[in-house]
């Protein structure tokens, strides 16, 4: 208290104008004082700026070059520049899959087909910053890497992990013999061995050099290096990062793009056998999807045949190629549910006979009775080869069977062997397998709903099966459609399914289904193509099934895919006249009229060439209406002309062999172009039959249209259904698409008239045609546009960025791209809302950007940098830009930018509005499309005008451009999803300075000022959105806000930072100024806080707050700057003191130059202002920004070297500052520590009369006028519940963060500043640290290997989700749906609901957020209630390297407090805090590396100062003693060695100041009475070596061998070992009364120097003496004590009438003389803490003497009890206490009388 009052005395008057400046500027953060303190007055706007406003940036780049970089090379050298490689333009070679890649065969190709093949080969370009992952996005602190930081820490020792668990004593020497570094030799024996003499005992080491003579300086000096060395370099690899779900900051790189795959199953076809081998079989496998009713794969064919069957059919089939002998085949599955089945179908050689017939031998057959039938099996044999000779081209149906894939999925992954053999029988077929299977599907992308409907399949991870199929089902001649297919399947699933009923043919197929592997080897697309690691072509493929997946799947074309599937249906021949009754039909795809232009395009079954040029149906015996189920797949060539088309001809094939048959009669024609207007044609067709060959011509028209002359079947109806499908990614199937592309392909090629579906477009009209097919993009179906996603936004773009001409017109088409890329891109966003990241980025958009997107002058390989590539002569208008641009939009700088320039502060719009009304001024209508009528009119058609430099607009500008101008709802789709159009820009921008070579070019030259002023309104207007909007589109804006975020980001990469930092102000200036109008502010702060957090994740963060400028007033225009010197820092006047404060202030000066530092700390200090309403949600928040910004510079390698770490730490110099602010505010870690006393440096009513009146200090000392001090919030962590003003206490978690950053600063900053800075500050702030230092000490205190294993043992029950929705339930606020956004981007804050729980930060339910979390996350996650031990170890291992570490940086901090306090000879009343720190730390749970290096220091201390402990920090000296001889009985020797070379220098250090120690010499007496009573698992042994020690110091201490020291010194440690062993001995002989009183009296007489500790024991003596009735002894020992304090009194108070000493009492005993104080080491008892009990009185005194007179009389001593009474007699006289002296004088007439009587007998 002294402290304070002389502090009080110190203040200087001041104007009370001034220290209103002054608290305006330390208090910006509270709206509270703003109101109260008139900030906008004009006093204050010259001096500070109030920390709630932006100060105005420093220009970096003027700032570079006007301090050039003094150091040439090195680490220092890269902190002041961004490193010249930073951003690189990577072409990277697109991955192809396969081993060619998928291109077209024709060399000659429309524009078309050229841009989509481009589309699929080019190289993919990427805007690569090089040092991105060193952003704290990916701060490996907070990811998993962690783990590998931690490697090679070395295991700390601490002494509550050594404890013993009672195993023999001998155990626990040999363990301590290994562990430390003197040999210990100790006797060997029991714990209760006896006591060897202390003299056989041996010392620890001991310390060499202790007792020299080393100046001070010296010492400090080795204590230093000692304690540097070996330092663990991270500190928060060592702390586990806070509690974040995903960082906000973290942008994941965009997935490739790649084809799409569903989940891939491996069939493989192992053999297929029937009871009769009597002829070939054709298998062929496809997957159904019975609930969509759709076929959801192409045919597998396979053909399991032996060669002596294959040979039957020789004459029939051309030698095979290896792509048609596979039999293993990889199906895809995209949407996988329980209605899929693998279906299998066999067909044979086309015989005379319905399919019954020819199926019954198969049933009535068996193969066990083939010796018996063989006859008749010779004679089918005979058959089938005659057929095979005839027929062998054609087929019919067989058999078929089903597999329902679930069923096998499920039970194969239910089954515990390996591989796992299930048969297939009809019996059996449901309900043997019960479907367990209910996962999530695991598709490679997460495709959009992904399950269906009931509960979805995992094919991923089930076990491989091999199934036996062993019925199959006859087909039925008049069933074969898919329709009858359905059924069938539905029915397999019912119980009683009709098929049971069934004869079935019996057969064995064995297939083998597994999940396919990531990369098999020896794979065939669809297209036949090889897929890579096909390392032989001799080998037998697997083929790759192509899916046609049973719902739409999202994924862009990445592949040249073409392909057409033609499904002939059925077939009406009823009403035909003649002959037709086994009918086939033969497909083929003709390339023109002629019989010879069928093209070889239709891909091969099984067992064939690979491409043939017709295909056959299976024909169905005797039936004039077949059904057909066939697939023909055919390879569409690239460039389709209106003569292409598909030809089918059905012949009649006579099965018996007749005279003049012919095998094939053809009995009708029908045929479809492939082309209708320029696009392809598909779908389901009915289709008229010719009776005779079509006519010349008739392929160009549909055979719909009645040609003259001709003759139809059944009067030219439609009686052929067939299906035509294409899966391609050339044509879009989809009318407007192919319009928009055609009319884009129209300009490039400049034919005209362009024929459009029936239209035909005129150049005249063709601009309306373009605008309105752009317009109409949106009501293209979805599918398509996003398969043609990257050609359709490359084509929007360069129309924006190349204006075409037409008809000598430029047409500025950019504004009708820009609104259609909006609308797309919502679609996307609102369609396909499975697939966004946390921050809302559609995926498939965001790779378009990062892989695709390249400004289309620069594809790779075109000849020039114009636009050449693009197909022929390119027919674009070269424009400059200027000359389109309205005058009026070249908005005048400084009004635009209205916040930057101070003269027109005052104006009342907001800068939206402003730059609103600047745009819609003049009337200018920007919708019409601008015509520049200068265009090159005179440039011929045919002549390409050369591209100069500023021919093409830059993407970007136009971009801006027309963000800036849009509105109404094309601004809001822009706004919805801005992400899209601010990476397009910044991309745009990075190739325009690639490709301009202008990478290295001064960043002020590198962009045009129209541009800047665009992207300055744009910045501005979306910041008055966020601001205006953010309670009403929650979700919206938060997107909006990290999207602008990102943006100014990546602006810092690659425009002039300066103007960065102006658009970052504008922001802020905006949300400033809304925030002080809300009610409650903490959403919108919450954002600002996002924003913040994004920009500050910069790679180059560092660089950008120039780091090492040495903060003098910057040059710069604004007044406010300049005379920011003239602000004095509270205390120092000096200018180099200036220039200190400012650096651990957050000063203008600070803010400035440091721009992004100071805004983080700006945040910090406002939001963790204890006035700041309604914003203690924020806590965690912006704690965690701090500490992921420090350890993400933790870990950064560019900062490793020492002295670029101390440059990084002075950046976050005012964290000091900011923290001390909040020392009330932290929670109280030192509460488990209450035992242990805490600091008690400030009483309880300070925080009373500071908080009682509503009116903080500071204010009121303002408005008096009187100075203030900087920090006035007294320093405890005593706070009461009385507190007038109830300051929110932080959360464990927010408290551990925030300590941890200090820390960090502490122990990176440069030591001098440091120094510096202290010296400095008053001793009120000193004493603040000092607080927080004894905090942090508790803080991070090692809990303990029991402790965690204790943790581990604790199951966790709820789940952490729970407790976040019963926190948000109680704290109420959020929407569900706002909810469900903030968790799933992890961003639940505590709701600004300001409710009652609000303000603890939800302690109550935070239990998991200790420092344990890591655990219990693991636990929650996992559910499993034990961690290895391992883990346990490892957990162990991290907290004790984080105590040491932490406690080292601490002990680092007091060293530099004591250096201060020795440099400049003052402040020395702060000493006793820095000693308090200390003794704290020593009390705490330390390793012995930590207690070495804290002895050292506590040496050095008390050798500095030593009249500090011996005369002023009395009590500390006690509590010091305390601690050294706990310390001196550790179980590690080396705690004990430096424990008592530390309590040795300390009586010396005693005994110097007055020759003679007795005040240490009664402590450590003192202490070791309460050691002994006190610790359960005390062990006398290690106590007695340290003792031993000591002597030995003692003996080996020339210096002071002729003193008296030595002697006294041993007298202490005997008299010490005394009490010890006679302690030990008590608690032995509990049982033994003699004994123990013995024991009781050499334990008093050992503490003969502690006359407090003496008396105790003298009384215990007494009491255990009456106990027993041995009331003579009893009143001895009370006379004993009334001597003892009569001895004291008698120095302390001169009363005559007082006994003089023990001499007054030797009548009664001659052994009172012992009493007498009378050696040389006696302590005079007016020192505190001594003869301070209540006996040390007259009062005291007084009723010893009476206790001891009625033990006499007890006792039957009557003489005795006259000879006490002798000496009360004149204490009560003198008191005049009547009452009391006749009660004396009766007690003695009795005494009297009761001797007579006794003398009588």
């Amino acid at each position: 208290m002294a402290e304070r009052r002389a502090f009080a005395q110190k203040i200087s008057r001041t104007v009370a104008a001034e220290v209103r400046k002054q608290i305006s500027g330390q208090y910006g953060g509270s709206p509270q004082l703003l109101k109260n303190l008139n900030i906008g007055g004009s006093v204050s706007h010259h001096t500070t700026v109030p920390l709630t406003e932006a100060v105005d940036p420093v220009d970096l780049e003027d700032y570079l070059i006007a301090h050039p970089i003094a150091v040439e090379s090195g680490p220092l050298r890269d902190l002041l520049e961004f490193p010249p490689d930073d951003i690189e333009v990577v072409h990277t070679p697109r991955e192809c899959r396969t081993l060619v890649s998928a291109v077209p065969e024709e060399s000659e190709m429309d524009p078309h087909v050229r841009d989509c093949v481009r589309s699929y080969t080019e190289d993919w370009a990427i805007v690569n910053r090089k040092y991105h992952k060193l952003g704290t996005g990916f701060n490996p602190n907070t990811l998993d890497k962690q783990k590998e930081r931690q490697k090679g820490l070395p295991k700390q020792i601490f002494e509550s992990d050594e404890a013993p668990d009672g195993n023999s004593y001998q155990d626990e020497q040999d363990d301590l013999k290994r562990r430390s570094m003197s040999i210990d030799d100790t006797p060997r024996g029991s714990w209760a061995c006896s006591i060897f003499d202390l003299k056989n005992s041996l010392p620890d080491a001991l310390l060499p050099n202790l007792l020299d003579r080393t100046p001070n300086e010296e010492i400090d000096h080795h204590n230093e290096d000692q304690r540097k060395s070996s330092r663990h370099k991270e500190l928060f690899a060592l702390h586990p990062a806070p509690d974040e779900e995903e960082p906000i900051e973290r942008l994941s790189v965009p997935e490739v793009p790649k084809e799409h795959f569903g989940q891939r199953l491996l069939v493989k076809c192992l053999s297929l056998k029937f009871e009769i081998e009597i002829e070939p079989i054709f298998a062929s496998l496809a997957l159904y999807d019975v609930k969509e009713k759709k076929k959801i794969s192409e045919n597998f064919y396979f053909d399991l045949n032996s060669e002596q069957m294959k040979g039957m059919l020789r004459p029939h089939v051309p030698p095979a190629a290896i792509s048609t002998l596979a039999r293993s085949a990889i199906f895809s599955i995209t949407y996988p549910s329980q209605d899929v089945f693998l279906v299998i179908k066999l067909e044979k050689v086309l015989q005379q006979g319905d399919i019954g017939e020819c199926a019954e031998p198969y049933m009535i057959f068996k193969e066990s009775d083939a010796a018996k039938n063989k006859e008749k099996l010779e004679k089918l044999k005979c058959q089938a080869e005659q057929f095979c000779q005839r027929l062998g081209k054609y087929r019919m149906p067989f058999a078929w069977t089903a597999i329902h894939l679930m069923n096998i999925v499920s039970s194969a992954g239910s089954l515990e062997r390996d591989s796992t053999e299930v048969e297939v029988g009809t019996g059996e077929r449901k309900g043997s397998w019960s479907e367990r299977r209910n996962s999530s599907i695991v598709g490679r992308r997460s495709l959009e709903r992904t399950t269906s409907g009931d509960e979805a399949c995992n094919l991923t991870s089930f076990r491989p099966a091999t199934l036996t199929v062993t019925n199959f089902f006859k087909q039925e001649g008049d069933r074969l459609s898919d329709e009858d297919l359905y059924k069938f399947l539905a029915d397999m699933r019912r119980p009683s399914s009709v098929l049971r009923r069934l004869r079935p043919i019996t057969a064995q197929l064995k297939i083998d289904i597994s999940p396919a592997p990531e990369n098999p080897h020896y794979c065939l697309t669809p297209e036949l193509l090889q897929v890579k690691l096909y390392p032989d072509s001799r080998v037998r493929p697997t083929r790759e099934i192509l899916e046609f997946p049973a719902r739409d799947v999202y994924v862009p074309n990445t592949t040249y895919r073409n392909l057409l599937y033609v499904y002939p249906q059925s077939l009406n021949f009823a009403n035909r006249q003649g002959s037709a009754r086994n009918i086939t039909v033969k497909v083929q795809f003709m390339y023109g009229e002629d019989p010879s232009n069928a093209m070889p395009v239709i891909f091969g079954k099984s067992s064939c060439p690979e491409f043939s040029k017709e295909a056959y149906t299976a024909v169905v015996y005797h039936n004039r209406s077949p059904d057909f189920h066939e697939e023909i797949k055919i390879k569409l060539p690239a460039t389709l002309t209106d003569h292409h088309h598909l030809l089918f001809t059905f012949y009649h094939v006579s099965c018996q062999q007749k005279q003049n048959t012919p095998l094939e009669t053809p009995v009708g024609y029908t045929w479809i172009p492939m082309l209708q207007n320029g696009r392809l044609k598909t779908g389901q067709f009915c289709l008229p039959v010719s009776l005779e060959k079509p006519p010349q011509a008739y392929s160009v028209l549909s055979p719909e249209v009645p040609l003259p002359g001709m003759k139809w079947v059944d009067n030219h109806k439609g009686v052929f259904n067939v299906e035509v499908v294409a899966v391609s990614s050339l044509h879009t199937q989809d009318p407007y698409l192919d319009k928009f592309f055609a009319l884009v392909h129209a300009l490039d090629e400049h034919m005209f008239p362009v024929r459009i579906g029936d239209m035909r477009i005129m150049e005249n009209n063709l601009e309306n045609e373009l605008k309105s097919s752009i317009s109409a993009l949106n009501s293209s179906q979805l599918e398509p546009v996003v398969r043609f996603l990257h050609l359709l936004l490359d084509k929007l773009i360069l129309l924006v960025v190349r204006p075409p001409v037409i008809a000598g017109q430029i047409v500025n088409l950019g504004q009708a791209s820009f609104e259609a890329m909006a609308s797309i891109i919502n679609r996307l966003h609102k369609n396909l809302d499975g697939n966004q990241d946390q921050h809302g980025r559609n995926s498939l958009l965001a790779s378009y950007i990062y892989y695709v997107f390249r400004l289309p002058n620069t594809y790779p390989n075109s000849p020039s940098p114009g636009p050449g590539g693009l197909g022929g002569s390119v027919h674009y208008a070269t424009m400059a830009r200027s000359a389109v641009r309205p005058a009026s939009l070249n908005l005048n700088r400084s009004r635009s930018l209205s916040n930057s320039n101070p003269d027109i502060s005052g104006t009342p719009t907001s800068p939206d509005d402003e730059v609103r009304s600047i745009i819609g001024s003049k009337g200018l209508d920007r919708s019409n499309s601008w015509v520049n009528t200068g265009g090159p009119k005179a440039a011929p058609w045919g002549s390409n005008p050369s591209p100069s430099a500023e021919s093409t607009q830059l993407f970007h500008e136009e971009l801006a451009l027309q963000w800036v101008v849009c509105s109404g709802s094309v601004r809001e789709a822009a706004l919805q999803q801005a992400w899209f159009f601010f990476e397009l820009m910044v991309k745009s921008m990075v190739h325009h300075l690639y490709f301009a070579d202008k990478l290295d070019a001064p960043r002020k030259n590198r962009f045009p000022e129209r541009f800047m002023d665009d992207v300055t309104a744009l910045v501005s207007t979306i910041a008055g959105d966020i601001v205006s909007r953010f309670q009403k589109d929650t979700e919206m804006v938060e997107r909006l806000n990290t999207s602008l975020a990102f943006f100014l980001n990546d602006l810092l990469s690659i425009m002039d930072r300066g103007f960065v930092f102006m658009l970052i102000k504008t922001c802020y200036k905006q949300v400033s100024s809304k925030l002080y109008s809300l009610t409650n502010p903490s959403n919108l702060a919450s954002l600002r806080l996002d924003f913040l957090r994004i920009i500050c994740s910069h790679e180059h963060y560092v660089t950008l707050n120039l780091p090492c400028s040495l903060l003098t007033p910057p040059a710069s225009p604004s007044p406010s700057v300049s005379s920011a010197t003239s602000q004095s820092s509270g205390f120092s006047t000096n200018v180099q003191d200036q220039k200190i404060a400012n650096m651990f202030e957050l000063s203008v000066p600070f803010r400035q130059q440091h721009y992004l530092a100071g805004l983080v700390l700006t945040e910090l200090a406002v939001i963790l202002d204890p006035d700041a309403e309604g914003l203690f949600g924020l806590h965690k928040k912006v704690i965690n920004m701090v500490h992921n910004l420090l350890s993400s510079h933790d870990s950064d390698p560019r900062y490793a070297d020492p002295q670029v770490k101390a440059r990084v730490a002075m950046l976050y110099l005012p964290l000091i500052g900011v923290i001390m602010e909040t020392v009330p505010q932290l929670y109280d870690f030192t509460e488990s520590h209450n035992q242990r006393g805490r600091p008690s440096c400030v009483a309880v009513d300070d925080y009373e009369s500071e908080g009682g009146s509503m009116i903080s200090q500071t204010v009121a000392m303002a408005i008096a006028g009187t100075s203030v001090p900087q920090l006035t919030r007294p320093s405890s962590f005593l706070l009461t519940s009385s507190s007038g003003r109830q300051h929110s206490t932080f959360s464990t978690e927010s408290s551990r963060s925030l300590l941890i950053c200090l820390l960090w600063v502490l122990k990176n900053a440069d030591e001098s500043v440091l120094q510096k800075w202290f010296t400095d500050l008053s001793v009120l702030q000193l004493n603040r640290l000092l607080d927080l230092l004894y905090l942090c000490v508790s803080c991070f205190e090692y809990k303990g290997k029991k402790v965690f294993e204790r943790m581990n043992s604790l199951t966790f029950k709820k789940s952490k989700d729970m407790r976040a929705k019963l926190e948000e339930a109680i704290l109420g606020s959020i929407g569900a749906r706002q909810e469900m956004v903030r968790r799933s981007r992890g961003q639940l804050e505590r709701s600004p609901s300001g409710s009652a729980f609000g303000s603890q930060e939800n302690l109550r339910w935070r239990k998991d957020m200790t420092h344990w979390r890591q655990n219990t996350e693991k636990l929650d996650k996992s559910h499993k209630p034990a961690r290895s031990r391992a883990e346990i170890e490892h957990e162990a291992l991290i907290d004790g390297n984080l105590a040491t570490e932490a406690n080292l940086i601490i002990l680092d901090t007091l060293e530099i407090v004591v250096q201060t306090v020795s440099v400049t000879e003052s402040k020395e009343s702060i000493l006793g805090g820095v000693l308090k720190v200390l003794l704290h730390s020593m009390a705490c749970n330390q390793s012995a590396l930590y207690l070495q290096h804290c002895f050292a220091t506590q040496r050095a201390l008390v050798s500095k100062f030593p009249e500090l402990l011996f005369e002023e920090e009395t009590e500390q000296c006690a509590d010091l003693c305390l601690r050294l001889l706990r310390h001196c009985s550790s179980s590690i020797s080396t705690i004990r060695s430096h424990a008592s070379a530390s309590l040795y220098l300390l009586m010396r250090q005693n005994f110097e100041i007055g020759n003679n120690f007795a005040r240490v010499k009664m402590q450590v007496t003192m202490s070791l009475s309460s050691l002994v009573g006190t610790s359960q698992n005390f062990n006398e042994e290690f106590l007695r070596r340290s003792l031993k020690t000591i002597l030995t110091y003692a003996e080996e201490d020339l210096e002071l061998r002729e003193t008296t020291f030595p002697d006294q010194v041993q007298d202490l440690v005997f008299n010490l070992h005394m009490i010890l062993s006679d302690t030990v001995k008590m608690k032995e002989h509990q049982e033994d009364p003699e004994m123990l009183i013995d024991l009781m009296y050499r334990i008093a007489k050992g503490y003969q120097n502690s006359p407090d500790l003496r008396l105790t024991w003298l009384q215990n003596m007494a009491g255990k003496h009456s106990e027993r009735s041995n009331h003579a002894e009893s009143a001895q020992c009370l006379v004993h004590s009334a001597a003892l304090v009569a001895e004291y009194l008698s120095m302390l108070e001169d009363r005559k009438y007082l006994p003089v000493g023990c001499v007054t009492f030797q009548n009664i005993s001659s052994n009172v003389l012992e009493e007498s104080a009378v050696s040389d080491d006696v302590v005079s008892p007016d020192e505190e803490g001594i003869c301070s009990g209540k006996y040390f009185t007259e009062a005291g005194l007084v009723g010893l003497l009476e206790q001891a007179a009625a033990s006499f009389s007890m006792a039957g001593m009557y003489e005795a009890v006259n000879e006490v009474y002798k000496v009360l007699i004149p204490i009560h006289e003198a008191n005049r206490d009547a009452k009391k002296l006749s009660t004396i004088h009766g007690k003695l007439q009795e005494a009297f009388s009761k001797i007579v009587h006794q003398v009588t007998f």
